[in-house]
């Protein structure tokens, strides 16, 4: 019998893969020490700059804030676009406002793939409004509204010949500001894109999104007091980062450094850039962030029309006049679908009466990327943002109304592909209020609940104000509050880290010598398979215990403000159907009926321009959504060979007022179609073929559209030829591109 050798057997195998294994693991530990050394020392030099940010673009600084009357610690600075990237100087502008929520700025520029990135690759000059670590002395959220109203103001003032106000993007925290701006100043304001923003602070549904409760189970906005004396009249945005990674303890402990442990030859440097932002955390003064607590993610003020400027102003988002587009996720945890749409609910009772404000909402929710993902993410950018960017002209003369914005992935079955400016088509459908209600929202008894937790919040803020704070304050010195700055368990975590611990010494050197000798493991090694195992074990485990912790919370919160004892002793009547909603001033009911009568009295006013507007919205409306293509069609209506171009403002109102005028008397509006009419029959063929051509370019002509056609031509006095214009030559097609 011949003698088997222990090399031969199936144990062989596995030594020598448990071998092979344990020197890549060797080396990777080595190499990923390294990184988190380079982490450190990126901290450093990132902190110790007076301006940090991740912006890639190259920027001038066109407004200091600390220089204006009211100083501030944001900044304008103009986007340098890079030598590939043409800008068209008659566009309208884009700005993008970083969001100050305990971070550092740049988030909505740091690559290529971004919001900023992909505005100019649609043409767009970019402004950036970003901001320093430290608040100016006296700073408050209003001095900020003034600064920002003031940047926007310069950015007109150097586009006089854009064809638009600019187009302002809001990112989280910034998306609120920019919200509050609006609403005092209308008329500064192009579209607004508001992405992952908290708006609606008490909405959300049982069983998720438990962020809402944190207010109420730490007794309010006393603790927040707390943390600002603590700082010496500061608040440190470490403990706002600190609340987001809190939400994801898997991520957070877990997940994010066993990422780049697992792929540290090609992970460090996605991995490294993204934590120069992550760890710039900035100050709050703390009438900043009381100011943010109070009135915002406790009181709810905002939608609710409740927060008032030092001269009586309240803030009133009805007062918008811009298209308002609301970019939000289900997989988002900071601020799910809710509270970035139920302001909506809060303002209005149904879409008649957005209407009857001139506003236009647009809105879209992702499925399933996260809150950072919602700004930061490079497929988030080259879808939703790029199809914002490029079609921001079809948003902003949209009809007044709900929309939700959809996309299709262009391909080579899609009708008219070339009328899409980017990979995918862009649709705006209408919807309703239902369609916002079904996905979900709090109880009258949830409504009762966070009333009765803002209350309590009044009265312990109102008890630390008393008989605490006095003695803090005295405590606290400046020098006090840097060193606990300093010692914050994030920060910290970045020092140890670093060059400067001495037991990190050796590392680079280590990490040098396993470059020269990297030997990585097999991908079908059995202990690589089995390291992937465990790792999600361990993320198994700590999602549960945030499951669990989540949902006592949850639990707790209900019922200790459920409560119909604590209710009532603190003035909430526990059988009361609270509802938040406001109804239309008086003010606001006058102008309308005045406005109405103006529009009723003009229906029969206007040329062969507004009634071919007319009619292509009559037409249009039974689709229920307009198409990118369609908008791309029409521009052609725009140049109109009759008369002068239209500008864009003027294009807008043009639409809505033949939209007004058909939503106010249908039957009247078309009747008075054909007294607007010229006698020259060629064209009004002309016209009617360049109708069919914009219904035509998203889809064929069938069913409502069709019939409605059919009766477009009888108006037109073109009986017969709704079926065909085959004899006509439309406006001329390089009209499209003017």
């Amino acid at each position: 019998m011949e003698e088997v050798k222990p090399s031969d057997g199936p144990m062989s195998g596995l030594v020598a893969a448990a071998v092979e294994y344990m020197v890549d693991a060797g080396q990777r530990s080595v190499l990923f020490l390294d990184i988190m050394r380079q982490r450190g020392d990126q901290y450093r030099e990132h902190v110790a700059q007076t301006a940090p940010h991740v912006l890639q673009y190259a920027a001038e600084l066109i407004t200091d804030g600390r220089t204006l009357d009211e100083p501030v610690n944001y900044a304008l600075v103009r986007i340098v676009p890079p030598k590939d990237v043409e800008i068209d100087m008659s566009r309208r502008p884009f700005v993008v406002v970083d969001p100050r929520a305990g971070h550092g700025p740049g988030i909505g520029g740091f690559k290529a793939d971004s919001e900023i990135g992909v505005a100019m690759k649609a043409g767009h000059p970019c402004y950036f409004i970003g901001f320093l670590p430290e608040p100016v002395p006296g700073q408050t959220i209003e001095r900020i509204a003034h600064a920002e109203a003031k940047f926007i103001e310069t950015v007109i003032g150097r586009h006089p010949d854009a064809d638009g106000k600019p187009c302002v993007i809001g990112n989280c925290q910034a998306g609120w500001a920019v919200m509050i701006l609006a609403s005092l100043r209308p008329e500064l304001f192009g579209p607004l894109i508001i992405a992952g923003a908290p708006l609606a602070y008490w909405a959300g549904v049982h069983g998720k999104y438990p962020m809402r409760y944190s207010g109420g189970l730490l007794g309010g906005s006393w603790l927040t007091a707390l943390a600002s004396d603590l700082g010496a009249g500061k608040f440190d945005g470490a403990w706002l980062v600190q609340n987001f990674e809190n939400q994801n303890p898997s991520n957070t402990l877990w997940t994010k450094q066993y990422n780049v442990y697992s792929k540290v030859d090609s992970e460090a440097e996605r991995y490294l850039d993204f934590e120069r932002w992550w760890g710039g955390h900035v100050n709050l003064n703390a009438e900043e962030i009381q100011f943010i607590v109070d009135e915002l993610f406790i009181g709810n003020n905002l939608a609710a029309g409740r927060i008032e400027m030092s001269d009586g102003r309240k803030v009133d988002l009805r007062n918008i006049r811009s298209p308002i587009v609301l970019f939000c996720s289900k997989g988002d945890n900071v601020t799910p679908p809710q509270q970035a749409l139920d302001w909506i609910l809060d303002c209005y009772a149904d879409v008649d009466e957005i209407r009857a404000y001139g506003q236009t909402i647009v809105y879209t929710v992702h499925e399933n990327i996260g809150h950072l993902g919602i700004f930061v993410s490079g497929g988030v950018a080259k879808k939703e943002h790029a199809e914002f960017s490029s079609n921001i002209d079809l948003i902003d003369v949209l009809p007044p109304g709900l929309y939700e914005a959809t996309f299709e992935a262009r391909g080579a079955e899609t009708v008219n592909a070339d009328l899409a400016a980017g990979q995918w088509v862009m649709r705006c459908e209408a919807r309703t209020l239902d369609d916002i209600r079904a996905m979900g929202g709090n109880s009258p008894e949830d409504e009762r609940r966070f009333a009765t937790a803002k209350r309590v919040s009044e009265l312990n803020l109102a008890a630390y104000q008393k008989f605490m704070q006095p003695w803090v304050q005295k405590m606290v010195t400046p020098q006090v509050a840097e060193w606990a700055r300093n010692m914050h368990p994030l920060r910290m975590q970045y020092e140890a880290f670093g060059s400067q611990n001495p037991l990190m010494a050796s590392v680079k050197k280590a990490a040098d010598q396993v470059e020269e000798n990297r030997k990585p493991v097999s991908k079908d090694n059995p202990f690589l398979a089995l390291q992937e195992q465990v790792s999600k074990q361990i993320v198994h485990a700590l999602d549960s215990w945030r499951d669990a912790q989540e949902a006592l919370s949850e639990t707790i919160f209900l019922n200790v403000y459920g409560s119909p004892a604590l209710q009532a002793a603190v003035g909430i009547d526990p059988s009361a159907a609270l509802s938040r909603r406001r109804e239309m001033s008086v003010e606001h009911r006058a102008m309308l009926e005045k406005r109405i009568a103006e529009l009723k009295a003009k229906v029969g006013e206007g040329g062969l321009r507004e009634a071919s507007l007319r009619a292509l919205l009559y037409v249009g409306s039974a689709r229920g959504m307009v198409d990118e293509r369609s908008v791309e069609a029409l521009r052609q209506v725009r140049a109109d060979h009759s008369g002068p171009r239209l500008t864009l403002a003027e294009f807008k109102m043009l639409v809505r007022e033949q939209f007004f005028m058909l939503l106010l008397d249908r039957d009247a509006a078309l009747a008075a179609i054909p007294g607007m009419l010229p006698n020259d029959q060629n064209l009004k063929r002309a016209a009617f073929a360049a109708m069919r051509e914009v219904l035509s370019a998203s889809a064929d002509i069938t069913g409502e559209r069709a019939r409605r056609l059919k009766k477009v031509a009888e108006l037109f006095g073109l009986e017969g030829e709704g079926e065909t214009m085959s004899n006509v030559t439309p406006i001329d097609p390089k009209a499209r591109a003017s």
